[in-house]
C-alpha cells in the first residue's frame, strides 16, 4: 500500500509540474507575440497601456494561464515535499506554497487592475493620475513582489528539489540543470538595479527551468528503478551487535 501511495503522489507531483511547465511556455510565447511581453515593460507607460488596450482581451486571457501556471506550483511543493519527507519537504511544500501566492498576486495586476487603469488613461482629465498609478502597481506588485521576491522564492524552491528529490530519482545532469536553472532565475533581482544582462539570463534560467520540470515529470510519472538507487545518497550500515565477535 506505502508502495502504491508514493506512485500515486510521484505521478501526481508529476502532472502538477508538466502542466506548470506547459502553460508557462504557451502564456509567455502567446504574450510575446500579442504583447511583445515582456520586453514592452521597458516602454513609456502610455505605450504599455496603448497596446494592452489593443489587445486587452487576449492579453487578460493569457495573463490568467500564466497565473494557472504559478498557482500550480502550491500542490507541486506540496507532493513533492511529501516524496522528500523531513525537514527539506517541509519547505519545499511551504516554499511551493508562498512562490506561488506572491507570483499569482504579481501577475493578477494585469487582470484585476490594469483594465480600469487603462481605461482611465483614455480620459484627458485623468490621464496623468492613471499613468501614475499603472507605475506605482508596476513597481510594488510586478518589479518588487511578483518578479524581485518570485524569483528569489522559484531559485530556492528549485535548490532544494534538487536536493531532497532530482538526486534521488533522476540522472545526475537532470541535477545540475537544477542547479543551473536555479542560479539564472536567481539573476533577476538584479534586474531592478539596472543590470541589463540580467533580463537575459533570468530569461534563460526560466527556459531551462522549464525544460528542467518537463524531465523531471518525465522522471517522477515512471514506477522507481534499480538506476534510481544509485542516485541516492549512500546509507551508513552498522553492523549487528553479535556479529561484531565470534565465539570461542
Amino acid at each position: 500500500m506505502a508502495t502504491q501511495t508514493t506512485q500515486t503522489t510521484r505521478r501526481l507531483a508529476a502532472a502538477a509540474i508538466a502542466t506548470a511547465a506547459l502553460l508557462a511556455i504557451a502564456g509567455f510565447t502567446a504574450l510575446g507575440s500579442v504583447f511583445e511581453y515582456p520586453q514592452i515593460l521597458k516602454e513609456p507607460t502610455a505605450d504599455i497601456l496603448e497596446l494592452y488596450r489593443q489587445h486587452q482581451g487576449a492579453v487578460m486571457a493569457w495573463f490568467v494561464v500564466l497565473m494557472l501556471s504559478a498557482a500550480l506550483l502550491a500542490p507541486a511543493g506540496i507532493l513533492l515535499g511529501r516524496l522528500a519527507g523531513g525537514s527539506q519537504g517541509r519547505w519545499i511544500a511551504r516554499l511551493g506554497v508562498v512562490a506561488a501566492a506572491v507570483q499569482v498576486v504579481g501577475l493578477s495586476r494585469w487582470v484585476l487592475l490594469v483594465p480600469g487603469i487603462s481605461r482611465d488613461a483614455t480620459d484627458p482629465a485623468r490621464t496623468a493620475d492613471a499613468h501614475h498609478t499603472f507605475e506605482l502597481v508596476h513597481t510594488w506588485l510586478g518589479t518588487i513582489l511578483g518578479e524581485t521576491i518570485g524569483y528569489a522564492l522559484t531559485a530556492a524552491f528549485t535548490v532544494l528539489i534538487t536536493l531532497a528529490v532530482t538526486r534521488a530519482v533522476a540522472p545526475r545532469w537532470m541535477a545540475y540543470l537544477g542547479y543551473l536553472a536555479a542560479a539564472l532565475i536567481a539573476t533577476g533581482v538584479l534586474i531592478p538595479l539596472g543590470l541589463e544582462a540580467a533580463s537575459l539570463t533570468n530569461f534563460a534560467g526560466y527556459v531551462a527551468w522549464c525544460l528542467w520540470l518537463l524531465a523531471m515529470a518525465v522522471y517522477l510519472w515512471r514506477p522507481p528503478t534499480r538506476n534510481t538507487a544509485a542516485n541516492r545518497p549512500p546509507r551508513v550500515r552498522t553492523a549487528h551487535p553479535d556479529s561484531s565477535q565470534t565465539g570461542p
